[in-house]
């Protein structure tokens, strides 16, 4: 169970995880070597799993955003081992999660437009067991956040 100081922490760190102990410590008054303890045993226990860097998508000219919903053509532990091994190793999915309901996967993925989406498809997607595909493309990115709730 986290108390109100590791959440604290947990809170700044989501806000910025290049931020220096000495900083860190001072935001949730603690001396620097307790807060680094406590940083230490959040890792520890597996509460911060890890760091990135966020970077700008039409910088590196990824800037088209889709979702797609997946379909496989048969729905056998081979099948979806499969898929999902193969998914792992395409550098456009951002994510892939197996979803309740009228398909069995959604994946969301980058790529610099839409001839890029057509080929990522057809030459990507579709050669791992796929049946059909539902594409929504992003036309306004309204939230992205990777950070969680913490009360």
């Amino acid at each position: 169970m986290l108390d109100k100081i590791s959440k604290k922490i947990l809170v700044e760190l989501q806000n910025d995880g290049r931020i220096s102990n000495v900083e860190l410590a001072a935001r949730v008054n603690l001396s620097p070597a307790a807060c680094l303890e406590r940083v230490r045993k959040l890792h520890e226990s597996g509460y911060i799993t890890g760091y990135t860097a966020q970077l700008n998508p039409q910088l590196l000219d990824v800037s088209l955003l889709v979702f797609i919903e997946v379909v496989l053509d048969r729905t056998t532990p081979e099948v979806f081992d499969a898929f999902k091994q193969s998914v792992q190793m395409i550098p456009e999915v951002l994510e892939c999660h197996m979803v309740a309901g009228g398909f069995d996967y959604l994946v969301k993925a980058r790529v610099k437009d839409m001839a890029a989406y057509r080929e990522f498809l057809g030459k990507t997607l579709l050669q791992k067991g796929v049946r059909e595909t539902h594409t929504y493309a992003v036309m306004e990115e309204v939230k992205n956040t990777t950070k969680l709730p913490i009360r």
